[in-house]
């Protein structure tokens, strides 16, 4: 049998297992590779910060300025392969395997370049930059030696959430998660021989950044056309304005909550810095936690997309919606417990971090108590900007997206600043999770209600 005629074998198998599965087991399966995928790329995440921790107060606020920058660029790799991934998956469904072959390399190669463009223009421009993201003069050192090694690793990192993005949508979830895990494992290895055996500091966690990034790349490359999932060929990649717009119409609201979500950290350190940097560093850990907290529940959530796809473009609403609540009830649980535990070990797990700095370990503290109060709707949230742009509904969708890190987080930012000073930007994201949700209530319920009387999109 050629390698043709037994992709399309397991092509045909995985459709038939997407479309009749009881869809709480499916979505389980699909969501344990990404769970694991984001709890790793968590605990890496707060390892990086406890590593860095170890340094000094302006290290861990230099990561903080930075991780501006790593959410814009994600941001945008995630559009590219949110955009090509929700093509794909209902392209899949409807049995069209090459339209979905050519979208992947479009979705790819556009994502690699646009990485290396961003990497020239911000070398060009690290100090500028660096002082928009936030940074004072104390911290610009560490900020430098830390950003350049970034830079030379955004390819790598935007090409690997691209890919990640579109196996995933594909229903191949393990294959996206080996390489996101070894990027990971990788970087925990590498922090503390560079940062501690080579005493090279932050530059240390930098360049431990830039190797893992590659190598993970490497690996996630190495997937392609396993199991399965779609093959890349260079010949594919042409790319056609209606191939950018079929991208954008499922990819930006992707990039309307990363790209805010940046310009929110960015907001969000140039107000703290008044308060020093021991404001900054709080709110970059209390950020790394919450994020390891919303791991297993986007996790489970992209477990929802493929299934949410593949239904949808086969035209099986009830499966939809089935999936949709299934999903959403799991998160919320598991956000609710988590917020609990968050609530009661503040202070704890912000000192596993800067243990001898109190400043931090009290702002910090504050900071996650106020944000545990809101985190059991984040759930349902998340799942709601999940569903409406797998079934392209775009500009709900956007709006959806923008709401939690953007249109109610900014004005939650500002007028809680100038009405209570600090405090009321230690309560912000609170008050923006609240907003979100009500705002997500009635656009779920009529958009799952109406699924049956609209055309399906492509």
């Amino acid at each position: 049998m050629s390698k043709t005629d037994q992709r399309a074998l397991e092509q045909d198998a995985k459709f038939v297992r997407m479309t009749t599965q009881p869809v709480g087991r499916l979505v389980t399966a699909m969501a344990i590779p990404s769970i694991v995928s984001m709890l790793v790329s968590g605990i890496y995440n707060l390892a990086d910060t406890f590593f860095i921790g170890q340094i000094n107060t302006p290290s861990v606020a230099a990561m903080g300025i930075v991780y501006a920058y790593m959410v814009l660029i994600q941001s945008l790799a995630i559009f590219f392969g949110q955009g090509s991934g929700n093509y794909i998956s209902r392209a899949l469904g409807r049995r069209e395997t090459v339209d979905a072959e050519e979208m992947a390399a479009v979705g790819l190669g556009s994502s690699i370049l646009t990485g290396l463009f961003l990497a020239g223009v911000s070398f060009l421009t690290m100090r500028p930059l660096l002082t928009l993201l936030g940074s004072t003069d104390t911290i610009m050192p560490y900020a430098v030696d830390y950003f350049q090694f970034v830079l030379i690793g955004t390819p790598f990192i935007m090409g690997t959430f691209t890919l990640n993005n579109q196996m995933r949508h594909q229903g191949n979830a393990m294959l996206s998660m080996i390489g996101i895990v070894s990027g990971a494992v990788l970087n925990i290895l590498l922090d503390p021989v560079l940062i501690f055996g080579f005493d090279l500091g932050i530059r240390g966690a930098g360049m431990a950044t830039a190797i893992s990034q590659a190598i993970g790349f490497v690996v996630i490359v190495s997937m392609i056309g396993k199991k399965g999932s779609l093959p890349i060929r260079p010949r594919h990649f042409r790319p056609t304005l209606r191939r950018y717009r079929d991208i954008s119409a499922g990819g930006l609201p992707s990039l309307a909550r990363q790209a805010l979500m940046s310009i929110s950290a960015i907001c969000l350190n140039q107000m703290a810095s008044n308060y020093g940097d021991e404001a900054i560093a709080a709110f970059s850990i209390v950020n790394r936690i919450t994020m390891l907290a919303c791991a297993a529940m986007i996790g489970y959530g992209q477990g929802f997309q493929p299934v949410c796809g593949f239904n949808y473009g086969a035209g099986l609403f009830d499966r939809v919606r089935k999936a949709y609540w299934h999903s959403c009830s799991v998160s919320t649980v598991y956000c609710a417990v988590l917020a609990l535990l968050g609530w009661y070990f503040a202070e704890p797990l912000v000192s596993l971090f800067r243990a001898d700095d109190p400043d931090v370990i009290r702002i910090g503290g504050e900071v996650l108590r106020y944000q545990c109060y809101s985190f059991p709707l984040t759930g349902f949230i998340v799942l709601a900007n999940m569903y409406l742009q797998n079934i392209r509904k775009t500009i709900p969708a956007i709006i959806m997206a923008s709401s939690r890190q953007g249109i109610f987080f900014l004005p939650a930012l500002f007028i809680g600043h100038a009405l209570w000073g600090f405090p009321g930007i230690e309560i912000s994201q609170a008050l923006a999770d609240i907003c979100s949700f009500l705002f997500a209530v009635p656009v779920v319920l009529h958009t799952l209600k109406a699924m049956d009387h609209q055309p399906i999109a492509r």
